[in-house]
């Protein structure tokens, strides 16, 4: 994987220096919860500015000020999610999976809707079934109608399920469907 995309962490590392100054910073770290509620840093390119969140913890919204040129182009095609290729070899996450959530986000969504800590029973993922079914979320509401679909995801999880849901998010990549 990484033979394949070290085009791309060279590219993506050039054009946030470029962009933001050749003394900032190209990765940021988050905390995120993966298996068994264990918490974990998830590493990403960063994609928005250095402030993004002076204001507080806030969701992403569809045309986010915040979010850089680069950053644009990097989410689009996914690129600022190579960085947790590390999260991958750590043992953190698998290729497939529920998306990692935010503790603060999470700790609300455990209190408020049934089930959502069995999206713990299994490793977070790269990609997986909700981030292909349903579009980008930014609230509870949207966390719910993920959550079905993470949650049919585990219930059949399988070779077959994981090889699929890897060629879909090869096509989002591949023909920049994302957003």
């Amino acid at each position: 994987m990484l033979l394949f995309c070290w085009p791309l962490i060279l590219f993506a590392i050039l054009f946030i220096k470029l962009e933001d100054g050749i003394s900032s910073p190209i990765l940021y770290s988050q905390q995120r919860i993966g298996l068994k509620g264990k918490p974990f840093k998830i590493y990403k390119f960063r994609s928005m500015s250095l402030d993004a969140e002076k204001d507080g913890i806030k969701w992403a919204e569809k045309a986010d000020p915040r979010i850089t040129r680069v950053g644009h182009y990097l989410r689009k095609y996914r690129i600022d999610e190579l960085p947790q290729l590390f999260n991958v070899f750590r043992g953190d996450m698998c290729f497939v999976g529920p998306r990692p959530e935010r503790p603060h986000f999470s700790e609300q969504f455990e209190e408020s809707i049934p089930y959502y800590n069995h999206r713990h029973n299994v490793k977070p993922g790269l990609t997986g079934w909700a981030q292909l079914k349903y579009p980008y979320g930014c609230g509870k509401e949207d966390a719910i109608e993920k959550l079905k679909f993470d949650l049919y995801y585990i219930k059949h999880r399988s070779f077959i399920l994981d090889l699929l849901i890897l060629v879909r998010t090869s096509e989002i990549v591949l023909f920049g469907k994302g957003r």
